[in-house]
């Protein structure tokens, strides 16, 4: 183990990697660790497949879950909306509408489509009731 500085007692491994970690970040800048990022994203890729991928997705959004409320993603999802209508125009929306109205129709029968048509009718008629009191 390495020695500690101040006491010339043993750090810990948590200590010692802190303590490097600590060095690290002033002796680099942003893009060093966007290098390193990248680097390492591409090694990981090679060394995994997709189900890989899907258990860590998984994994982080049951924890991103049990973290967060509903507020946190109302924010977050408020950001990524805003973002997205910045960076994209009006022909993005309509194929992507698209192609989730055809994936939609691919996954689902005609009595799907009777259910929501009625949930949103019933909603509707909620709403102008209530703009009429």
């Amino acid at each position: 183990m390495a020695k500690n500085d101040k006491n010339n007692r043993k750090m810990s491994v948590e200590e010692a990697g802190k303590k490097g970690g600590q060095t690290t970040s002033r002796n680099h800048d942003q893009e060093f660790y966007e290098e390193i990022g990248q680097k390492g994203g591409e090694t990981t890729s090679k060394n995994h497949d997709q189900e890989f991928y899907e258990e860590i997705g998984q994994k982080g959004g049951e924890t991103t879950s049990k973290n967060h409320d509903k507020e946190f993603y109302e924010e977050i999802g408020q950001k990524g909306g805003e973002t997205t209508s910045k960076n994209h125009d009006e022909e993005f929306y309509e194929e992507i509408g698209q192609k989730g109205g055809n994936t939609t129709s691919k996954n689902h029968d005609q009595e799907f489509y009777e259910e929501i048509g009625q949930k949103g009718g019933e909603k509707r008629g909620q709403q102008r009731k209530n703009n009429n009191s």
